[in-house]
């Protein structure tokens, strides 16, 4: 993807060059800190405070180390229970923080429904239910994230590309980060999903089989789909922040959120 010029901001962000952004592991693909973008007021956002990653049950050996450096205090689960109990989770034996389970979705999608959708009208009715039915739970997410001493913190689901996304696109937006870098910010899945079926083809052949065998539209991440959910929250609610406020998420919630991830250049 090139360069993206944000107009808010007067300036050229390119979220892929900067070699903090992704956390380098064997067996998890896209964990990545979302500091160094640009928010509101001139600012950026804070480095090596907030992640989103995918599934953390994968966590062992040597990307154990490299996560407890990170010095996290804080991990969000969005998965949905069974797959908690099938794919394990974050191993808090070997990493001491705070856990939270909070399912979105309560069921992962069948592989047989939507089929009539492209993958860009299946991404847009998907995380637009996400944003109705788990508008509690993204709220509980926010106002923990913006606890005194929650952060570093992750948030994560299991490819980090949907759930994952759209939390990650509330608290950016939330911040003030332009829509233009949301979007460039959620379009790095593509890379994160790139590694992720290179590593099951590599050493899980079952794990590759099921990816192979799920649906295309599952497995994609359309900036351009998120760009028209934005849109639709920006129409009904004025703002993320409109959207979060509607949903409960407080604004000394909000206050607390800005103050500890956005500083000066």
């Amino acid at each position: 993807m090139s360069v993206v010029e944000d107009v808010f901001a007067h300036q050229v962000v390119d979220p892929f060059v900067d070699p903090r952004r992704i956390v380098g592991l064997e067996a998890v693909h896209n964990f990545r800190d979302l500091g160094g973008y640009p928010a509101a007021g001139g600012t950026i956002t804070r480095w090596h405070l907030l992640y989103r990653a995918d599934g953390l049950g994968r966590l062992a050996g040597d990307d154990i180390e490299v996560v407890r450096a990170l010095g996290l205090r804080t991990v969000i689960d969005l998965r949905s229970q069974a797959e908690l109990d099938g794919h394990g989770r974050f191993p808090h034996e070997a990493i001491d923080v705070t856990f939270t389970h909070l399912p979105i979705i309560d069921a992962t999608w069948a592989a047989d429904s939507h089929l009539d959708k492209t993958e860009h009208e299946f991404l847009v009715w998907a995380y637009r239910d996400m944003l109705e039915l788990g508008s509690a739970r993204f709220a509980r997410a926010i106002t923990e994230l913006a606890v005194p001493g929650a952060l570093p913190a992750v948030f994560h689901c299991a490819a980090g590309k949907d759930r994952t996304g759209i939390l990650a696109a509330l608290v950016l937006g939330a911040l003030g980060v332009p829509r233009t870098v949301v979007l460039a910010d959620y379009a790095l899945t593509v890379d994160g999903m790139q590694r992720m079926r290179a590593y099951a083809e590599r050493t899980h052949p079952e794990m590759a089989e099921r990816m192979a065998a799920t649906p295309s539209a599952f497995m994609a991440a359309l900036p351009d789909a998120l760009g028209d959910v934005l849109d639709h929250v920006v129409a009904e609610h004025g703002s993320v922040r409109g959207y979060l406020d509607s949903i409960g998420v407080s604004p000394e919630s909000i206050h607390s959120l800005t103050s500890q991830l956005l500083i000066d250049p």
